[in-house]
């Protein structure tokens, strides 16, 4: 147990939610490293494109695989000591980035070192324990805002760069992970009625793949989350190539994008749980897509010849008005990676831990893949803006995707909430008990009809299929 002056199990709740949301910043932090070390290293080793975007995402790539086992270990012995252990295995591997010399060695290093993606299946799984269902989505929100991790790895990291050389930053960070342990083991605590009485086999936690829906939720973290990391890793040196900045200056604007974007997302939790999460969904894709396609389009000059000789116009983005755009497009995803967890903590309350790494895995391994296809699109095409082009297609996918998808749930339960707000109605309008019950009856009938019409329509259809 943690310091046994916080007994009140509120005030335990409180002070878990804060150690997690502490700890999973530093972990972020750590786990994006290389978006600022990885630039003079590149330099240094004369990394192409393709072999910057690896580096950056080796990290990402273990961060993302582990997330589903450590989240079902999270359901079956307790959040506290999966998320000790964790943070303690990162350490060493971290302090070694500061003395390899190698390419081989840095993606070694960092596939050790991205281990600290995974906590954020431990905690958010931990966090959602500690609240009831109306709290859950503001409680998980707070602690998904501990991807302000990134930011502060922009704030910190270039500062050390500058003044102490590349080299400094791993081991700095390495201890301030242990100051982090030392912390988080002081202020959390263990509720046995957290964990699950009977042990489930990993083959029965594996069953919720079988459910679609759970694919459709891996689909749209992949994009708001894989996203958000993608560019978090990619930004700085996009403002360097794109637009000529030094690194200190580029990290600061690529800033604007990962600090908010962490932060708001506890408000994001506090709009899924009052709205609901297809709403906040549905217009964060709209909002992404437009984004996406301003920011999409390249630096263009153009020409035209007239009766006083040749005119030039520069059609390029302004680097403020992209930045805007940028800042928008934060926000937005910000929005959306509370949204998607409110699915989760809303539909899988009972296998949270597992529902969370196996959408995790697949943000992850979105803010894998990203950055490795940023670098080959931009070793193939030479335009820096591919990579929001890459985006937009995806995000274009995605709301396609979703209305044919969702819409078509959503609009059912509209529907079914409209009659039962109509029988409602007249159940408050009438006080014979009897004209209440056959309007009940009358409505239950009415969906029979439908699930007969439904079965019957989709018989014929395969009759006839058969016949030809």
């Amino acid at each position: 147990m943690g310091l046994s002056i916080i007994s009140n199990p509120k005030a335990q709740a409180n002070s878990v939610l804060a150690a997690n949301t502490i700890a999973f910043t530093a972990c972020f932090a750590v786990w994006v490293i290389f978006s600022i070390i990885g630039i003079p290293i590149k330099e240094l080793l004369e990394l192409s494109e393709t072999q910057f975007g690896l580096l950056v995402a080796t990290p990402i790539l273990t961060g993302s695989i582990f997330r589903l086992p450590v989240g079902m270990l999270t359901d079956i012995v307790g959040g506290r000591i999966v998320y000790f252990v964790l943070m303690l295995t990162m350490i060493a591997p971290l302090w070694f980035i500061g003395s390899a010399t190698e390419y081989w060695q840095f993606l070694i290093l960092g596939l050790f070192v991205g281990i600290a993606g995974a906590s954020f299946s431990v905690g958010i799984a931990y966090t959602a324990k500690w609240f009831d269902q109306k709290h859950q989505g503001f409680a998980m929100g707070i602690f998904g805002a501990g991807n302000a991790g990134a930011a502060l790895t922009k704030f910190v990291a270039p500062s050390l760069v500058v003044a102490y050389g590349w080299q400094s930053v791993p081991k700095i960070y390495a201890v301030a992970m242990i100051v982090v342990v030392i912390l988080y083991w002081m202020f959390t605590y263990t509720d046995p009625a957290h964990q699950h009485k009977t042990r489930v086999s990993t083959k029965e936690q594996l069953e919720i793949l079988k459910d679609p829906k759970i694919w459709k939720y891996m689909q749209y973290y992949s994009l708001v989350f894989g996203g958000f990391v993608g560019l978090s890793l990619w930004m700085t040196k996009y403002y360097i190539n794109e637009y000529g900045f030094d690194l200190t200056t580029a990290a600061l604007l690529a800033a604007i994008f990962v600090l908010p974007s962490g932060v708001i997302r506890a408000l994001g939790g506090w709009f899924s749980d009052k709205y609901g999460a297809y709403k906040v969904t549905w217009w964060v894709m709209w909002i992404s897509l437009i984004c996406l396609f301003f920011m999409s389009y390249p630096q263009t000059g153009l020409v035209i010849q007239t009766t006083h000789g040749s005119e030039h116009f520069d059609l390029s983005l302004n680097v403020w008005i992209f930045t805007a755009f940028l800042f928008v497009l934060g926000i937005a995803w910000g929005f959306g990676k509370a949204s998607v967890f409110k699915f989760l903590s809303d539909e899988y309350s009972d296998n949270i831990g597992v529902a969370s790494g196996v959408v995790g895995l697949a943000g992850g391994m979105g803010g894998f893949l990203l950055p490795i296809m940023f670098g080959a699109l931009i070793d193939f095409t030479h335009i820096n803006s591919v990579i929001f082009m890459l985006l937009f297609g995806a995000t274009a996918v995605s709301l396609i995707w979703m209305y044919f998808t969702f819409g078509k749930d959503q609009e059912a339960k509209n529907i079914q909430q409209a009659r039962d707000d109509a029988f409602d109605e007249y159940a408050q309008t009438h006080d014979n008990p009897e004209e209440v019950i056959s309007a009940r009856a009358i409505l239950e009938q009415m969906d029979l009809l439908e699930e007969f019409n439904e079965r019957y329509n989709t018989f014929k259809a395969n009759a006839q299929k058969g016949s030809h």
